[in-house]
């Protein structure tokens, strides 16, 4: 398969599976469907759980500002592709399970399954789903105030391959570096660590008993 064919077979979303956000803080954001995500999946990779499944690595509620709660969840995406199961694809997903509105506190009892929906957009992404909505000038959910550019990575590609070559020889797989990303610093990614972070994780693999769980 050409490197881009996947990306190339996924980026566009058809009109009808996206929704603009009008309101409140995403306001000017893009809404996906997540059943699109779904049957895109399913086109490129058969039905679920045979061409393509994902696992629960770990959901958790977290104490925020003000008396909220929000919801974690983490997964890892797998896709097959000739007969093979893919390395896991990470995602992180986030949602509200106590949250202050207008009339008070407000409680849902479907924070988890929507942080779930968001972790796998979260995985998809990392193939090319909707890319060409991520790449649109106006801001996206993770953009920043006032239509400013989100900052790039503080990372290079050098300093990333340097701690994966750490890793393998501190007996790490390349898999273990990442659920530590996500236990230690709650990011789905090395790519997404800070510089102070990404100091902080060479020295874990460095000291005794290094980053495996």
């Amino acid at each position: 398969m050409s490197n881009l064919k996947l990306y190339d077979a996924v980026r566009s979303v058809p009109e009808n599976a996206k929704k603009r956000i009008t309101g409140g803080r995403l306001s000017g954001m893009t809404d996906i469907n997540p059943m699109w995500r779904i049957k895109t999946l399913t086109e490129q990779f058969g039905i679920c759980g045979i061409g393509w499944k994902y696992a629960i690595t770990d959901k958790r509620l977290e104490q925020g500002a003000n008396g909220e709660i929000a919801a974690f969840v983490d997964i890892d995406l797998y896709i097959k592709i000739d007969g093979e199961w893919s390395e896991p694809i990470p995602g992180t997903g986030g949602s509200m399970f106590v949250a202050k509105e207008r009339n008070g506190m407000y409680t849902s009892d479907e924070c988890f399954k929507m942080a779930l929906t968001d972790a796998l957009s979260v995985a998809c992404k990392a193939l090319g789903f909707a890319a060409d909505v991520y790449f649109e000038k106006d801001r996206t959910k993770y953009g920043t105030p006032q239509g400013r550019t989100q900052p790039m990575s503080e990372l290079t590609k050098e300093q990333i391959d340097a701690l994966y070559k750490l890793g393998v020889s501190k007996g790490l797989t390349q898999n273990d570096i990442i659920k530590a990303t996500r236990h230690y610093y709650k990011k789905a990614t090395p790519e997404e660590l800070t510089k102070k972070e990404y100091d902080s994780m060479i020295e874990r693999i460095n000291g005794v008993g290094g980053t495996k769980q």
